[in-house]
């Protein structure tokens, strides 16, 4: 998905082609003629579901058999960045507000430098439950705050920041996303697009840019789950009041990717596959 106003903050070092992520809800608008958007061609439920991508389109191939998937649970083993990014992120009035079916997801524009590279902000779009883990443990809401550069050979690199949202008994909450959904109604209906209300991003800018993020390469966490993408994930959450989260899950309903396995290890649907074969072997030599 394209532009509009918006900030977050992100980077990256992995590459994803820009073909492979044409037709996605992570970069590309597709706008219709009537002013909507176009409906994403996957979901979480049954067969349009996490096991079925694959099969949706054979550009999918990496949801079946990539070893470096996301999301994952990150353990010890998944480090801090030595040095956070430097974030530029625009208050806006509105930003365009959109629902495509697997997701909701905010238009917007800001920049991001990290290890030297200057990231531009496209999007970004919400999860619930999180899809990463910290040490097993989900959260809520996580939002993906999705930035884009170009490397030299004139590929894309993808970068996500992803903010963990836990909710809070005292009320607290982070001001920018309730005013994100402040529309929300308006755009229950897959395919539909509002505004937000307006978008003052210094606080969330100023959290993200002192709270510990862990970094590691991984993929897309929807198809075609294009690899060689940054993630920068809170280790603590920002805080959501149950309001604003009952109101984000009432229209975005269930949009989680399962855990996938450890980096450099096979594809989970690989290896359930092989002991699919075996479980079938056994089980007509049994007959027999």
């Amino acid at each position: 998905m394209f532009f509009k106003e918006f900030s977050g903050f992100l980077l990256l070092t992995g590459y994803a082609s820009a073909s492979c992520l044409h037709g996605t809800s992570h970069l590309l608008r597709r706008a219709t003629p009537d002013g909507g958007v176009e409906v994403s061609k996957f979901g979480y439920t049954e067969l349009e579901g996490p096991l079925h991508w694959a099969g949706l389109s054979t550009d999918n191939s990496a949801c079946a058999i990539g070893t470096r998937q996301s999301p994952i649970n990150m353990d010890s083993s998944i480090h801090t960045v030595a040095e956070a990014p430097q974030i530029c992120i625009p208050s806006v009035e509105s930003a365009e507000f959109e629902n495509l079916g697997s997701t909701v997801e905010v238009i917007v524009n800001g920049t991001a430098t990290f290890d030297g590279t200057n990231y531009s902000l496209k999007q970004f779009h919400f999860h619930t439950p999180s899809e990463h883990r910290i040490d097993e443990e989900y959260f809520p809401l996580e939002m993906h705050m999705v930035h884009e550069a170009t490397a030299p050979d004139n590929s894309s690199r993808i970068a996500v920041v992803s903010a963990l949202f836990q909710l809070t008994a005292d009320g607290s909450t982070t001001d920018l996303i309730t005013n994100v959904t402040k529309n929300l109604a308006e755009i229950a209906t897959p395919g539909t697009v509002t505004e937000t209300g307006p978008l003052d991003f210094t606080s969330l800018s100023a959290q993200l840019t002192t709270t510990p993020l862990l970094q590691y390469t991984g993929s897309l966490t929807t198809p075609p789950c294009a690899e060689g993408v940054m993630f920068l994930v809170t280790q603590k959450p920002l805080p959501l009041n149950v309001a604003t989260f009952n109101a984000i899950k009432s229209v975005v309903k269930f949009n989680s990717r399962f855990t996938q396995n450890e980096l450099g290890e096979p594809n989970l649907l690989v290896v359930a596959a092989n002991k699919l074969k075996n479980v079938t072997a056994s089980s007509n030599g049994t007959a027999s």
